[in-house]
C-alpha cells in the first residue's frame, strides 16, 4: 500500500507528514473494543507520533470511527515496528485506547509495499504467532490486516509461515479475524495474489476480508470505472477461491483507492469517491478504505472520511444497524417464547436444532456464540457440544432441516446475523440464502428447525432475541 499492480512506488507523502494540531482524547485504562458492522469505512492512517491525533479529529468532523493502521513491519527477527518513524509497537495504545471508548476501533496493518512482513523476518511459527497474538492483546483489537504485496506475494516460504501462525492463532483466539490487502488489475487479481490466499485457506485460516487496491493501474485511464472494473473481475475469483455465492464474495471484498492525486497522475476525485461509495453499497461490498488520512485526505477536510463513512451501517437483507454481541447467549424465538436448542442436549453430529422451555440456569446446550468468518458472516456455536449449527445436506431449498455438525468452514454452516428494527435478529444462511426458521410456526417445545425464504417484519418464527 498504497502501490496497486506490482510498481513499489513511493509516495510524494511518505517523506514528508504534517504535524497533527488535533487534541487526542483521554484515554481509560483500557474500554471494551466495539465490533465492526457488516459495512463500513476504514481509512488507512500511516501512523506517527506527529498524526496519531488524526483519528480524534478526524472521527470528530466526520463521524468516521474505524481505521487502518499503517504498517507493523520488522524491526528485527520478531519484533514489528511502526514503519513510518520506527516506533515501538506499542506506541499507540493510549490513542486508541481513547479511540475506542469513544465508540471506535483500529485495523493494524503489516506489511505494505516497502518495510517487508514480520513473516520474513521471523522464522518460527510460533514466535510469529505469539508475535502476531501481541498487538492483538496490546491494542484490544480482534482484526489484523496484512498487506501482501510485491516481492513479498512470491516469498512462498514467509507465506507458509504467516498462514500456519495464523491458523494456529485463530484456533487460540477464534475471535480474531484476519484481512488480506492485495494488488489488484482492472481485470481482477493477478495468479500470484489468488495462489497466496488460496494457500492461507488450504492452511486453515479463516479469511474475513480481501481487500483490493484500485489505485496505481497505471493505464492512462479512468480511475473510477477501472476501480469498479477491478471490483467485478474480483468477485468471481472470490467465489472460486472460498467457494461461496456472489453475495458472498461481494461481502467480504474491500475497495481502497487513492485520496485524490496518486504518483503516476493518476486522479481519483472527490467526485469518483461518491461514485464509488454508491455502487459498493448497491453490491454490498463490506469494506471502503482510502490512502490515506494524515498525507491526502486531511488538507481536504477530511472530504473523503465523510464520502466514505456513508457506508457504514448494518447488515444487507432488510435489517438495521448493529453487530451481533459477542460471547454465549439464548436465542429466543420471538412468536413463541422458547429457546434454541439442542434436542436430547446430544454432542453427536446430525442432532436435530428444536425449541425448548428456557432454562433458569445451567443449560449449556441452550448457549449458542457467533464467531465470525468472513463478509459478515460466521458459525452458530453450541457451548454444550461445540458444534456448529447447519443446514443438512448443504441443501438450498425450503423446508430442509437444521442440524449439528462439527465446524468445517463450509458455507452451509455459515450464518449472516441480520438485526431487525425491534432489535431482534435473523440469521440467513451463506450457501442458500434462506434463514433460520422455526418450523411450521408452531409454539410447542420439541418443534424442530428449518431454513426458509426470508420474511420481512417482526415477531416471526424468524426473529430472535438474545438472552
Amino acid at each position: 500500500m498504497p502501490h496497486g499492480v506490482r510498481k513499489l512506488l513511493v509516495l510524494a507523502a511518505s517523506t514528508v507528514l504534517p504535524a497533527a494540531s488535533a487534541t487526542v482524547l483521554a484515554a481509560p485504562a483500557h474500554a471494551a473494543a466495539p465490533a465492526f458492522p457488516a459495512h463500513y469505512s476504514a481509512p488507512y492512517l500511516q501512523i506517527s507520533a506527529a498524526d496519531a491525533g488524526d483519528m480524534a479529529a478526524d472521527k470528530n468532523a466526520t463521524g468516521t470511527a474505524l481505521y487502518s493502521l499503517a504498517f507493523l513491519t520488522p524491526q528485527s527477527g520478531c519484533t514489528p515496528m511502526w514503519e513510518d518513524n520506527n516506533d515501538a509497537m506499542n506506541a499507540f495504545t493510549s490513542q486508541v485506547s481513547a479511540l475506542q471508548a469513544a465508540g471506535g476501533n483500529v485495523i493494524p496493518s503489516f506489511g505494505g509495499a516497502s518495510g517487508g512482513e514480520l513473516a520474513q523476518t521471523c522464522t518460527s511459527v510460533s514466535s510469529l504467532e505469539a508475535a502476531y497474538a501481541k498487538v492483538v492483546s496490546t491494542y484490544h483489537v480482534t482484526r489484523l490486516d496484512f498487506d501482501i504485496e510485491g516481492s513479498v506475494l512470491d516469498d512462498t516460504a514467509s507465506d507458509q509461515r504467516r498462514d500456519q501462525a495464523l491458523a494456529q492463532l485463530q484456533a487460540a483466539n477464534p475471535a480474531v479475524q484476519i484481512d488480506f490487502t492485495v494488488p489488484v488489475d482492472p481485470t481482477g487479481m493477478e495468479s500470484d495474489v489468488t495462489s497466496m490466499l488460496t494457500g492461507a485457506v488450504k492452511a486453515g485460516v479463516k479469511v474475513n476480508l480481501v481487500n483490493i487496491m484500485t489505485m496505481d493501474f497505471g493505464n492512462g485511464e479512468n480511475a473510477l470505472n477501472d476501480a469498479e472494473s477491478a471490483a467485478n473481475g474480483s468477485v468471481p475469483q472470490l467465489e472460486s477461491i472460498f467457494g461461496i455465492s456472489g453475495s458472498g464474495a461481494w461481502g467480504m471484498l474491500g475497495l481502497t483507492p487513492i485520496a485524490g492525486q496518486n504518483d503516476d497522475n493518476e486522479v481519483f476525485s472527490q467526485s469518483d469517491a461518491s461514485t464509488l461509495e454508491s455502487f459498493a453499497a448497491a453490491h454490498g461490498v463490506q469494506e471502503l478504505a482510502f490512502w490515506e488520512v494524515d498525507g491526502y485526505d486531511k488538507g481536504t477536510g477530511y472530504a473523503y472520511s465523510k464520502i466514505f463513512n456513508k457506508i457504514t451501517g448494518g447488515s444487507t437483507g432488510g435489517g438495521g444497524g448493529g453487530s451481533f454481541p459477542s460471547g454465549y447467549h439464548r436465542l429466543v424465538v420471538q412468536h413463541s417464547g422458547l429457546c434454541v436448542d439442542v434436542a436430547g442436549a446430544s454432542t453427536s453430529n446430525g442432532a436435530a436444532i428444536e425449541q425448548n422451555s428456557c432454562a433458569t440456569s445451567g443449560q449449556t446446550s441452550q448457549e449458542l456464540q457467533f464467531l465470525p468468518v468472513s463478509g459478515g458472516y460466521g458459525e452458530l456455536q453450541d457451548q454444550n457440544s461445540g458444534k456448529d449449527l447447519v443446514v443438512q445436506s448443504a441443501s438450498t431449498t425450503n423446508g430442509a432441516a437444521i442440524i449439528q455438525y462439527t465446524q468445517n468452514g463450509t458455507a452451509n454452516g455459515l450464518w449472516l446475523p441480520v438485526q431487525q428494527a425491534d432489535g431482534t435478529w435473523q440469521f440467513k444462511n451463506q450457501n442458500s440464502g434462506l434463514c433460520l426458521d422455526q418450523t411450521g410456526a408452531v409454539t410447542t417445545a420439541g418443534a424442530t428447525f428449518d431454513q426458509w425464504t426470508c420474511k420481512t417484519g417482526t415477531g416471526t418464527n424468524q426473529d430472535f432475541r438474545t438472552e
